[in-house]
């Protein structure tokens, strides 16, 4: 009980106390009896504690309820390869991406995501989940620094999403999602299968083309990044190579090549898929049953008012 339970306690008491004092006071010098204000009082502890319990709250009895969430399993795969810190897209291509992706998240409520990132391999960045919060920070560690090497293999992230799209879900029927965000200059080689399993699994792919045509060079903390010839690295946006992955997958291809792009489109096109179960459990939960107690005081307090006893008895 609170603080506040133990004050009304103590003023009833204390008021009843001096309310016995004064009747019996005052009976015995008329020379008669007031025993009749003892049934009175036990009347009215008995609703005062059932009322007390009540405000309580008390739960108890054991239901068991089925909870289920529907939405779809979004994988993100973020290109953290060099290239990516290219500023055709101010103030650079990774920034812009990070700042749309954080939008994506927000617009699509209620379902799970997990983060992917990849150079020359893919890593799990975050595993699927629900928490937007959680999500968020990851997006926002996101640098290109945290992959080992600086090469691109797209392919790489395509099959890790695949096989974690496969493992962390139970039913081939759930709506599966991957969206892949890069610049397109690949140096990996795909399986040729690769294509016909995303189809196979309804794994839907949206590929973001992130850059420019006319593209830019790297900056690095010793000017601009240069290749094994010693020759300045100018990146620029492989629409082909991406848009040639989509139609093999059949799935979608959009863009961010200005400070002004959005992912918009993506956040339609999503929402527009099916949405599925993506969690179901079964929860025992007690109930709160302050009502018994408090059905219990009203017929007390009722009987307490049609009742009346003579407080003296001569």
């Amino acid at each position: 009980m609170s603080q506040t339970e133990y004050l009304f306690i103590a003023a009833f008491l204390l008021l009843y106390g001096y309310y016995f004092f004064r009747t019996f006071r005052v009976a015995h010098l008329l020379g008669a009896k007031a025993w009749a204000t003892i049934p009175k009082f036990f009347l009215r502890t008995g609703y005062l504690t059932l009322l007390l319990i009540a405000l309580l709250g008390p739960s108890f009895g054991v239901v068991e309820k089925e909870l289920v969430s529907e939405g779809k399993d979004i994988y993100i795969a973020v290109d953290l390869s060099k290239s990516m810190d290219a500023p055709d897209l101010p103030p650079t291509r990774l920034e812009k991406v990070k700042f749309e992706l954080k939008h994506l998240v927000e617009a699509l409520p209620g379902n799970r995501f997990g983060l992917l990132i990849f150079s020359t391999q893919a890593f799990v960045h975050a595993p699927l989940t629900t928490d937007q919060g959680a999500l968020a920070l990851f997006i926002q560690s996101l640098n290109t620094r945290l992959v080992p090497e600086s090469g691109t293999n797209f392919c790489s992230a395509v099959e890790l999403a695949l096989q974690k799209q496969l493992a962390e879900t139970s039913d081939l029927n759930q709506t599966k999602v991957l969206v892949l965000l890069t610049d397109g200059e690949d140096f990996g080689e795909c399986d040729p299968a690769l294509a016909g399993q995303l189809r196979r699994y309804g794994i839907t792919p949206f590929v973001v083309g992130v850059g420019t045509e006319n593209g830019s060079t790297i900056p690095t903390s010793k000017g601009n990044l240069r290749d094994a010839d010693g020759d300045v690295v100018h990146t620029r946006l492989n629409r082909s190579y991406l848009r040639q992955f989509v139609q093999d997958t059949r799935g979608s291809y959009l863009e961010l090549t200005s400070s002004s792009g959005d992912l918009m489109p993506l956040v339609s096109a999503i929402q527009n898929l099916e949405n599925r179960v993506i969690d179901q459990r079964k929860l025992e939960v007690t109930t709160n049953k302050y009502y018994y107690f408090l059905i219990g005081a009203l017929v007390l307090i009722a009987i307490d008012i049609l009742i009346t006893v003579r407080t003296f008895k001569l």
